[in-house]
């Protein structure tokens, strides 16, 4: 392997600045080093080429024909490797951000269209923290949030997404289209112990009903929305869900409302911090969630 035999890069660089202003002062404020150091250095190096550099006049350098031939040299050098730190200075730096959310949301709302924040900003790595409970949004834990409330969190801006009306749905399959026959099948819950609130049950529906013999205690209970669902797509039961959240499978027929009451539970926010309002890695997510279909659609009814 070849050593390459070259000068001090310090030397060379103090020379170049001068030979450019040809002037040790200029240099050396460039540099942000003394005069005095523009001047040992340039002695150093033309003492290690043995060729004189520059004829010294008063208050000027002036080049001679070796000085002319390395400062050539030197500037295209010089040149190719600014452009080269500018190129690799260019290359994004990737962004990590988390956004918590419901299972069900992200799972059946959010996960089909990650790939829309993926094409319009391929340098943020998104990850989804699914969770009943509320996370701190401190940067650490979560950054942005979809949670479903009043819309008043202290400190954070909320943003309406879309509304939550709970009614009760079933495979078609199941023959049902009148209440009066509802205490003949199974009734799926969703409970979750973590949740911020409870969502809206059976217990609460029956109020408003008033359905003869319907025993809101019994049935199937799962611990995740999603679970309910697939049990009611199989013929397991009635479950109470939030149309948005099976918004496909009520517009391909897996799963119908034979009847009513439906009922308005607390809407979904998009929610993250005030003082993170203008972050590029929040706005662009902030823009990806309100591109998923069906949430501009919701907003404008």
């Amino acid at each position: 392997m070849n050593h390459r035999r070259l000068p001090s890069l310090s030397a060379l660089r103090a020379f170049e600045a001068a030979a450019r202003h040809e002037s040790a002062k200029q240099a050396a404020q460039e540099l942000s080093v003394t005069a005095t150091a523009i001047s040992h250095q340039i002695r150093g190096l033309e003492e290690t080429l043995g060729v004189a550099l520059f004829v010294r006049k008063p208050r000027q350098l002036a080049l001679t024909p070796q000085g002319r031939e390395l400062l050539q040299v030197l500037e295209t050098a010089f040149d190719s490797i600014s452009h080269v730190v500018e190129q690799l200075s260019a290359v994004p730096i990737r962004q990590t951000a988390t956004l918590s959310t419901t299972p069900a949301v992200a799972v059946r709302w959010l996960l089909p269209w990650v790939c829309l924040l993926r094409d319009s900003h391929p340098d943020i790595d998104l990850r989804i923290h699914a969770s009943h409970e509320p996370v701190a949004l401190d940067g650490v834990t979560a950054d942005i949030a979809i949670r479903y409330g009043d819309g008043r969190w202290p400190g954070l801006i909320a943003e309406k997404l879309f509304d939550n009306t709970f009614i009760p749905t079933c495979s078609p399959h199941l023959g049902l289209h009148d209440v009066t026959q509802l205490p003949l099948h199974p009734l799926i819950h969703f409970r979750n112990a973590g949740a911020v609130s409870s969502p809206l049950d059976w217990a609460v529906w029956q109020k408003l009903a008033k359905v003869p013999g319907l025993d809101v205690s019994a049935g199937l209970v799962f611990s995740d929305e999603t679970h309910a669902i697939s049990a009611a797509v199989g013929e397991q039961g009635v479950a109470l869900m939030s149309r948005q959240l099976i918004k496909d499978e009520l517009e391909e027929g897996r799963l119908v409302q034979p009847f009513g009451p439906e009922f308005e539970g607390k809407p979904f926010f998009l929610v993250y911090p005030e003082s993170r309002q203008y972050d590029p890695t929040i706005l662009a997510i902030r823009e990806w969630v309100m591109a998923v279909p069906g949430v501009l659609a919701t907003l404008s009814h």
